[in-house]
């Protein structure tokens, strides 16, 4: 399922300020064709009130293969312990009318404050929608979210909506004038990217692009989160 060469063509580099870490990955899957074939015999349905679109699960062999990939990654680019993974991954497509998008919809979120947990994102759509972009919060110049920065990065973004308003209703582009935005990964077909779930990110999303959902015609993907067993 995993191409045997994933290590050796995997691409590491720093980001931002924070000099965070991100690696990405060219043709993570032997048959990507048949990895997509599978996503279109599964139901899709909303389940995170987040998400702007809708998720299944991926299969339970599916997943141990990337538990290994993110293992392996993480020991060889990020200096984690060499030992076993656990995740939750979804086929994922966006599918929301920009207009209506809610406030927190409309910003980039981070994934949660667990530093050791990773996301991975692997773009399986031959759409004119994007990967994913990564931020900087430009009034605290966060580019992560921990526990420990939370209630300042709360605090100053409530004074940003005071003195700008909520964002318009509709898929974040460059940031502004809030956000800042530092990076974007490789849209290629059967491209992986993986990075720490606390950076700033938001999936790239052309406002003016439709956004069907069906798997074959949308953006589809499967994002995951993974963390050391």
């Amino acid at each position: 399922m995993i191409s045997p060469n994933f290590l050796r063509s995997a691409n590491h580099s720093t980001i931002g300020a924070d000099r965070i870490d991100i690696v990405e990955v060219p043709n993570i899957f032997k048959a990507p064709e048949a990895v997509a074939r599978t996503a279109e015999s599964h139901s899709f349905e909303p389940i995170n009130p987040h998400y702007p679109g809708l998720r299944a699960e991926v299969e339970g062999a599916l997943l141990g293969e990337l538990c290994r990939v993110v293992s392996d990654l993480a020991a060889l680019h990020f200096g984690a312990p060499r030992t076993d993974w656990t995740g939750q991954a979804w086929y994922s497509i966006v599918t929301q009318a920009p207009e209506t998008l809610t406030p927190i919809q409309r910003m980039p979120h981070f994934d949660g404050f667990d530093e050791s947990q990773m996301a991975v994102m692997i773009y399986l759509h031959r759409t004119a929608h994007g990967g994913t972009a990564f931020y900087r919060h430009k009034s605290t110049g966060f580019e992560q979210i921990t526990e420990a920065r939370y209630p300042t990065y709360k605090a100053h973004l409530e004074a940003d909506v005071q003195k700008y308003g909520l964002p318009t209703a509709q898929y974040i582009q460059d940031g502004a004038p809030m956000f800042e935005r530092i990076a974007q990964s490789t849209n290629s077909y059967n491209h992986l990217c993986l990075y720490p779930g606390t950076v700033l990110h938001s999936g790239v999303i052309d406002n003016h692009v439709p956004l069907p959902s069906e798997p074959k015609s949308g953006r589809l993907t499967i994002n995951g989160f993974f963390r050391p067993a």
